[in-house]
């Protein structure tokens, strides 16, 4: 290695460590015979094997899929429809509807989680509905979600020749029809992207679901919140080494797909 790759080559090193030493410890400690002493005392799968009964746990992921994956799927929607609009329409206040997807990218989570949380209160005090619960944290993560799908969708409308649509609409198809099967193959690439990381973003949000949770909606982000009050026990240590595992699997089947996708 030449000498002046050395500091380099020990930034990046650190950087990693500093990244990934905490996550580590994590995974070790879940193999931890001891329940709360810090010490290493022996190996041990008995945290795992607790998991399995704690139903707490259980709940937590239920509802953290729940709601991860139906408001992905709702942002996905909405978010791809509003970028395509954005990017091919021109109406009054585009500009200004544009402008306004930057606010919740860039406001801090709790003053997002505080203005959900009085926005359901007001509608519930005016008429009902809704009680806080998993509906209202899919309403409230949606609403976060929409933005980040509509910027990625829209930039890649941007490098989408819009000549593609039009000699579709020549050729006889209308304006759904040429979106359906012109545009929309073209872009789901973007779409899927966007997608993932909405998921990703509700899969990592504590602040807006602990504002806008109720009875019986706790996710994960919530529970190990919860435990850390408590006492940080190995179960948490081995529901986040799963947590860890978990996505690791899915990223590498996302990078033995986009392989075969760029080898086809």
């Amino acid at each position: 290695m030449k000498p002046a790759r050395i500091p380099l080559a020990a930034t990046a090193l650190g950087l990693y460590a500093f990244l990934y030493l905490p996550i580590a410890v994590v995974v070790v400690f879940s193999f931890n015979a001891a329940r709360y002493n810090p010490a290493w005392e022996g190996f041990s799968l008995q945290w795992y094997a607790a998991l399995l009964d704690n139903r707490a746990a259980q709940a937590a992921v239920r509802n953290t899929l729940i709601l991860a994956l139906s408001s992905t799927a709702v942002a996905t929607v909405l978010g791809t429809l509003l970028g395509f609009g954005l990017s091919r329409y021109r109406f009054p206040g585009r500009n200004w509807v544009a402008q306004s997807l930057q606010v919740p990218v860039f406001i801090p989570d709790i003053v997002m989680a505080a203005a959900l949380l009085l926005g359901f209160s007001l509608a519930r005090e005016w008429t009902g509905r809704p009680q806080l619960g998993l509906t209202t944290m899919v309403l409230a993560h949606v609403s976060f979600q929409i933005p980040f799908v509509a910027v990625v969708v829209r930039a890649r409308l941007a490098g989408l020749d819009p000549a593609l649509e039009e000699a579709a609409r020549d050729l006889g198809a209308n304006s759904a029809q040429a979106f359906r099967h012109v545009t929309l193959p073209l872009i789901l690439p973007g779409v899927l992207a966007a997608a993932m990381l909405a998921l990703t973003l509700s899969l990592d949000d504590f602040v807006v679901s602990f504002f806008t949770s109720g009875p019986g909606s706790t996710t994960l982000p919530i529970l190990i919140y919860s435990s850390v009050k408590r006492g940080l026990t190995p179960e948490i240590n081995a529901l986040a080494t799963l947590m860890v595992v978990a996505a690791v699997l899915v990223a590498a089947v996302l990078s033995l797909y986009r392989r075969g996708a760029d080898r086809a």
